[in-house]
């Protein structure tokens, strides 16, 4: 079922009509058949859009943040706040299962990158430089995500 411009599940243990135990075993065929260029360099080879120019970094209607490449909800618009890093930043997941961190030294320099837990896809990185209530910061590319609005009266 589509509904918001995102593809829901079909029945109860599916995401976009898929298992969601199948997703992190999904080949590298299956991801750039699925994802746009862009989404591909930033989930799946760890790539970073360019900041300020993510369509999600000056977003801010009430609604979800989910995976773009399997739907995982991910962040809560509630936790979204203005950082100034140019990428849509919150101060928490929406479910801490939702979402796996790892060392990355990569650049040369020590960060935590963020990844979905459901299909591995890169996400962005974690700096604890953030607001209460958290102190943390999920600096997220917007290319990585899909945004479902709140419907009216929520």
């Amino acid at each position: 079922m589509i509904r918001g411009g995102l593809l829901y599940p079909k029945t109860t243990g599916e995401t976009w009509g898929v298992p969601m135990t199948d997703w992190k075993r999904k080949g590298e065929e299956f991801w750039r058949e699925q994802l746009t260029p862009e989404q591909y360099a930033v989930c799946r080879e760890k790539g970073t859009e360019r900041p300020f120019t993510g369509k999600y970094n000056d977003e801010h209607r009430a609604g979800t943040y989910r995976c773009v490449a399997c739907g995982a909800e991910l962040f809560d618009s509630r936790t979204k706040y203005d950082s100034g890093s140019g990428w849509p930043s919150f101060y928490a997941p929406a479910d801490e299962d939702n979402v796996d961190e790892h060392r990355d030294t990569s650049l040369g320099m020590i960060r935590t990158e963020v990844t979905c837990h459901q299909c591995g896809s890169h996400l962005g990185h974690v700096f604890e430089d953030g607001p209460a209530p958290t102190g943390l910061r999920y600096c997220i590319n917007s290319v990585s995500l899909a945004f479902e609005p709140e419907e009216d009266g929520q």
